[in-house]
């Protein structure tokens, strides 16, 4: 079992999770540690619709039957386009140069960091001390990305509500095996692109 090592020696963990896939051993290996977390599910990325209901699906029985709560986060893809396309104040120009943009570039940054603020101010709001997220567990993703992602998001957070953030790369210590272990044993449903429209064009 992989030994943990959390911020502040916190026990009370708000896990930002993408999916159950990325999730089924990461929510295992927090338990086997002793420590209590709460699942946070903030992902407007995810289109369409009924991909999105799929996925938080999959996630709700798995949670469901190891007995830990899920925060579902309110689902607003108008909101996360504007974020990570800077629709609010950029040019057009600059607009498509993001929506264009390949996997890993800046459009994903933002991407990371409008779910991430999400998480860390809900964590903040519900006194959970520590943040951490399974996008960290995806060798799709960045690792540096997300790292950089969860420290903007907590240091947006009041000093008095402060939320540490865990930069736990969670394909370490027999994870990623015990991940594939888990997608096969659960039968989860495991996508094929990471949400977006723009993750659609380019898997």
């Amino acid at each position: 079992m992989l030994q943990l090592s959390v911020p502040g020696g916190h026990q009370d963990i708000l896990l930002h999770s993408c999916c159950a896939p990325c999730s089924g051993a990461v929510i295992e290996c927090l338990l086997q540690n002793g420590l209590r977390p709460t699942v946070f599910f903030s992902n407007s990325n995810i289109v369409p619709h009924q991909e999105y209901e799929l996925r938080l699906s999959e996630l709700r029985r798995y949670c469901e039957s190891l007995g830990v709560p899920l925060v579902v986060d309110e689902y607003d893809h108008e909101a996360w386009l504007d974020y990570v396309l800077g629709r609010r104040e950029a040019e057009a120009g600059e607009q498509r140069r993001l929506a264009e943009m390949p996997e890993r570039g800046e459009r994903c940054l933002r991407c990371f960091k409008f779910r991430l603020l999400r998480a860390a101010g809900y964590a903040a709001a519900n006194g959970l001390p520590v943040l951490t997220t399974t996008l960290a567990s995806s060798r799709w993703k960045s690792l540096e990305q997300v790292d950089e992602a969860g420290r903007f998001a907590t240091n947006v957070v009041p000093p008095e509500d402060r939320v540490l953030w865990w930069n736990q790369n969670w394909r370490k210590g027999g994870l990623q095996p015990r991940r594939g272990e888990i997608i096969c044993e659960q039968g989860f449903y495991n996508q094929s692109y990471c949400g977006c429209e723009f993750s659609q064009r380019h898997d």
